[in-house]
């Protein structure tokens, strides 16, 4: 959001390539305070230019004193602009400043103990020992000129770090992970004690500020939105009929691959919401058509992506002129899809996906936002518990749920399989404890016994997680009963799978999606 349409305080957050950067917006946001990220290499000018009350350095896989490491505009220090560095933004800030960094003899990696020697403002109110989430290799052995050491761990002799004069702070462990026990505490002193702010963010002024930039963006002009009927669309839609009413035209294309009944209950619902603004395209035979014989699970987001697209603007003609189109992206989905230093994890059908070609202009306006966040707007909007709390859906649906080639019959396999665990979870009243639930379809086959034959048949792996922002996220301990239950359900109800298993992964080091 451009600081012309965005009043609120800010904090800028500089990538150095952690996965974890996400988080620092998070917990940052969480605080009341909007934080946004920037690329580490951005000139201070430019940083300035934009009135940040604070900065912060994220961490990275890098090390300091590597010839090619990425590095930092050095004036940012000399701003008057309150710093502060995480993990390897501790350790850059350290080595530009004069400090020594070094290997470490040993790496310090999960829950680390600190012992706070000045509590000062950083640390106000942190006890001590403190334990801390850890993960590094180096180690800064001594704090540059004006600065003091504020903390130690074992193998961190400078485990944080002030320069109270210039506003100026680092420290080794990760504030921004719930491991780190301090770590609300750490970000709270930096952010109200250091920067001074007010907080004064919150999502729901977002509604008003995000209806302005939409009508400053549109104009006079038709606005197409692609409506999968989850909230990220849903809110979308419901922003967009706020800034420009009868402007905006909703279109759900039935694609084959979502799950068991969604096509009809997102007809149902938003053609009583919407009316004759509200589109429903039947597009099924075409995407699997156009998905057979494929494997690569990028190439799988790909053609949906393009066929989507394609079906969209092939489909719209009928409907008259539109200048731009309108996704329910997400933050997560653009940094997993490669939108900032970390390494593209898997392209997202609406952030990498969309062809070169396209006809339109694309409308994003969730794109800074959490999952957490944009159901906050959707009550603040007043939609519907069946939209608010519908469970995430990808894109490219069932399709990436089906590891290997995509046919009528495994999706019936995977839909039915994932109708039964839903239903089971629903039973047990667990629908709200869970963030993701989901059942996939490897295309491996094991023997097993029924009746008194021998099969050879393929299994249902079940996947379940708990987590706030889609970042990382918790395999969720659902009990045996359940999960028995759902298991001999689909073993007798499901044709052709002879095995269930359950993933107990947690993200990272997986994603939550098996492609």
């Amino acid at each position: 959001m451009s600081k012309k349409l965005n009043p609120h305080q800010t904090v800028l957050v500089l990538d150095f390539g952690a996965q974890y950067v996400q988080l620092i917006v998070r917990k940052v946001r969480q605080q009341h305070t909007y934080a946004e990220i920037r690329p580490a290499e951005t000139p201070a000018t430019r940083l300035a230019d934009e009135w940040p009350v604070g900065i912060i350095l994220s961490g990275g896989p890098a090390s300091v004193y590597e010839e090619e490491a990425p590095t930092v505009d050095p004036q940012i220090f000399e701003l008057g602009i309150p710093v502060l560095g995480i993990c390897y933004g501790h350790q850059l800030m350290a080595s530009v400043l004069g400090g020594n960094v070094e290997g470490g003899e040993r790496r310090e990696y999960g829950h680390t103990p600190v012992t706070i020697t000045e509590p000062d403002l950083l640390l106000d109110s942190v006890e001590s020992p403190t334990i801390t989430w850890m993960s590094h290799g180096d180690r800064v052995t001594a704090a540059p000129k004006g600065f003091k050491t504020l903390a130690y761990s074992e193998h961190s002799p400078v485990a944080a770090m002030a320069d109270e004069e210039r506003r100026l702070y680092g420290v080794q462990f990760h504030p921004e992970v719930e491991h780190t026990k301090c770590g609300g505490q750490v970000l709270r002193n930096f952010l109200y004690e250091a920067c001074g702010c007010v907080g004064d963010w919150r999502t729901e002024s977002l509604i008003e500020e995000t209806v302005q930039e939409l009508r400053q963006t549109i104009g006079h002009e038709r606005v197409l939105c692609a409506l999968s009927g989850g909230v990220d669309s849903a809110v979308v839609a419901a922003l967009l009929d706020r800034a420009v009413g009868e402007q905006l035209t909703c279109m759900f294309i039935d694609h084959g691959l979502l799950r068991k009944g969604e096509a009809e209950s997102v007809i149902n619902l938003f053609s009583e919401r919407m009316g004759d603004r509200f589109v429903a395209i039947e597009a099924s035979a075409l995407f699997l058509e156009r998905l057979q014989g494929v494997i690569d699970p990028e190439r799988k987001r790909e053609i949906i992506g393009e066929t989507f697209i394609h079906t969209f603007e092939a489909e719209a003609t009928k409907l008259g002129k539109f200048k731009f189109i309108a996704h329910g992206t997400l933050y997560p989905d653009v940094i997993e899809s490669g939108g900032g230093k970390t390494d593209t994890i898997k392209t997202h059908h609406n952030v990498g996906g969309l062809p070169a070609d396209m006809q339109y202009e694309n409308l994003e306006p969730l794109r800074r936002l959490f999952k957490d966040e944009v159901r906050e707007l959707a009550v603040d909007l007043g939609l519907p518990d069946e939209i608010v709390w519908r469970r995430p859906f990808p894109g490219p649906g069932l399709a990436i749920r089906v590891v290997g080639e995509v046919t009528p019959q495994y999706l019936e396999m995977v839909r039915e399989a994932d109708a039964i665990f839903r239903e089971e979870l629903a039973a047990a009243n667990l629908e709200r404890d869970i963030s993701q639930a989901l059942a996939v379809l490897p295309q491996i086959q094991s023997v097993g016994v029924m009746g008194d034959g021998r099969t050879y048949q393929l299994p249902i792996v079940l996947r379940a997680v708990v987590t706030n922002d889609f970042m990382t996220a918790e395999w969720a301990r659902l009990p045996d009963e359940l999960l028995s239950r759902t298991a001999n359900r689909i073993v007798n109800e499901v044709r052709g799978v002879n095995r269930v298993l359950y993933d107990i992964t947690s993200k990272p080091p997986a994603t939550i999606e098996w492609e």
